[in-house]
């Protein structure tokens, strides 16, 4: 016989239509899926955000067409690609995240996004208008500069610090996971011939890629010049190279012809295991060693070294005369 208070009801239980009361709630609440579908909203939310009633669209795609018709969040930027590719560094990163969003509608919304191991993220959000009007601003300020603080400003992606911040964060949990260092293939040619505008059109579009290839939960950012890091947590092998075969697949295939005739860009990478005790030197030091492997086996090719680079464990994972999966 179940006693009071020593244990929490099913929803069967409940005398309430929960669901009912979820979509009644004045806070806005929404559920996306590991893919950034969204897959449950309530009246509030859909208001806010001009969703259909049943819809599933995604998180991307639903910033997109609000920025493009001027309602829903406010986002002050002239290149939403950027935006979405800046948001996605922390999004789904945490198992929680907090941050104030102004809504088009003149509302200021306090949101919490936590996020579940198998990558479902639950959105709630509560207006929090009647706040302080310079208390808020001044909130807002600093969250832009915070935001500005960790973006690439080129790319719009993690930057070095924030890259390496995610690493840090990973070790000092304890975790075990994968570090891939990723070099564009004869970059310096790229700029040679096509310009530092074509270089730069190039990194941006392997950012681009990146983004729409790279699962949420991993952390993608540029370390610097044409190198760019990706980190993935508590992975299986297989998993992480079926990631990094589509990212190279999906590099070879970018569309350069109509503004770069000739134009090719490969990449060539170096991946690492992470294990407890790591340290952040010790596991670029790795990649590094491997994306060398790499650069000197022939490039379009990625690497995985243990910590000896020599060993038999050592070889071409994804690249020219390997059998991809993914």
């Amino acid at each position: 016989m179940r006693q009071a208070g020593n244990e929490t009801p099913a929803l069967r239980d409940l005398p309430v239509n929960v669901a009912a009361l979820l979509d009644q709630s004045i806070a806005l609440i929404g559920v996306y899926d590991q893919n950034e579908v969204l897959r449950y909203s309530n009246a509030a939310f859909r208001a806010a955000y001009f969703v259909e009633p049943g819809e599933d669209v995604d998180w991307q795609a639903l910033m997109r067409r609000n920025h493009a018709a001027g309602r829903g969040t406010i986002i002050e930027t002239a290149n939403i690609e950027n935006w979405i590719s800046s948001v996605r560094s922390r999004r789904g990163k945490s198992r929680q995240r907090t941050y104030e969003s102004d809504l088009q509608d003149g509302r200021f919304i306090w949101v919490t996004e936590t996020r579940r191991d198998d990558g479902w993220i639950v959105y709630v959000g509560t207006d929090i208008t009647s706040l302080n009007v310079s208390e808020r601003k001044l909130r807002l300020a600093n969250e832009q500069l915070f935001r500005q603080s960790f973006t690439d400003e080129l790319t719009g992606v993690s930057n070095r610090r924030h890259i390496f911040g995610k690493l840090k964060e990973l070790l000092a949990e304890g975790r075990d996971g994968w570090a891939c260092l990723v070099d564009i293939d004869h970059f310096k040619k790229i700029n040679d011939t096509y310009g530092h505008h074509g270089g730069d059109e190039v990194l941006t579009g392997i950012a681009q890629t990146a983004r729409r290839t790279v699962h949420l939960k991993e952390s993608f950012g540029r370390v610097g010049g044409e190198e760019f890091l990706i980190l993935f947590a508590s992975q299986p092998f297989d998993e992480v190279r079926s990631t990094l075969a589509r990212l190279r697949a999906a590099i070879g295939g970018m569309d350069t012809a109509a503004r770069y005739p000739g134009l090719t860009v490969t990449i060539s990478g170096g991946l690492t295991h992470i294990s407890p005790g790591d340290t952040e030197e010790a596991v670029f030091i790795r990649a590094d060693a491997s994306l060398y492997l790499a650069k000197t086996s022939g490039r379009d090719r990625i690497y995985f070294g243990t910590a000896d680079i020599r060993s038999d464990e050592a070889g071409r994972i994804v690249g020219s005369g390997h059998r991809d999966t993914g």
